[in-house]
């Protein structure tokens, strides 16, 4: 594992022009559950699935039991960046990793001092009023009792997308000129199970295409390097 980790570092140092793709695995580190490892959220016993209480239908249908479900699960705002969040802010301030490219909805990226994050799926960090479209902090949200609800009258939604939701368009054309334009992809902490943000990999066209990840995943085929091992174990070398 140490060869690979030097080799990882090596790669660094040849790149010029890095895109960090990360999933849910890169903030375990901190404290934030996982979906779908034997801990995950999905394994977990709820009055209904995960799956369906984070869709579209259920939040308009039962948008108080969505907010039981969401403050008690989704606050990230307890949580710190952990040392694979920090050391890509740090690679970013050295004008080597260009931009990060996210799955999370915490806003660790940014707490860690990352700038240019591409969050696929929104974040918690950002709520408006779904009738007259009013900002709101994700303290206002987390900490209102029952349904949040705008000085309007309107109910407040979080800024991530649910199932049955798409992408932001332009989230995705960002996060594509990105990959197309690195000579360096580094893919972390996710199964690349979910669709459509795992077929991003199709449009890196690089040099380099690290995978980090504790489990195998279906494009190890197509990397440089894959290092089966902790985010923070390798991370904490760089």
């Amino acid at each position: 594992m140490e060869d690979k980790i030097q080799e990882f570092k090596k790669l660094i140092d040849e790149s010029n022009n890095i895109v960090f793709f990360g999933g849910a695995g890169v903030s375990t580190e901190s404290g934030i559950p996982d979906f779908r490892s034997k801990d995950g959220l999905y394994n977990q016993q709820y009055k209904y699935p995960p799956e369906r209480i984070l869709s579209h239908t259920f939040f308009m249908n039962e948008t108080e039991e969505f907010y039981r479900f969401y403050k008690d699960k989704m606050n990230s705002l307890k949580y710190e960046p952990n040392i694979t969040h920090k050391k890509l802010a740090d690679l970013e301030s050295k004008g080597k990793l260009k931009a990060v490219i996210t799955q999370n909805i915490d806003g660790l990226h940014q707490k860690a001092g990352s700038k240019k994050v591409y969050e696929l799926h929104g974040s918690v960090l950002r709520n408006y009023c779904m009738k007259c479209n009013k900002f709101y902090e994700a303290d206002y949200v987390f900490n209102y009792n029952g349904i949040p609800k705008c000085s309007c009258g309107g109910t407040i939604k979080p800024d991530v997308v649910l199932y049955e939701e798409g992408l932001n368009d332009n989230v995705v054309t960002n996060s594509v000129l990105a990959i197309q334009n690195a000579d360096m992809l580094i893919i972390a902490g996710t199964s690349l199970t979910v669709q459509p943000a795992a077929s991003l990999i199709y449009y890196f066209r690089g040099k380099n295409l690290v995978l980090i990840n504790r489990d195998s995943t279906p494009f190890d085929y197509k990397a440089n390097l894959v290092i089966n091992d902790s985010l923070g174990k390798v991370f904490k070398e760089i």
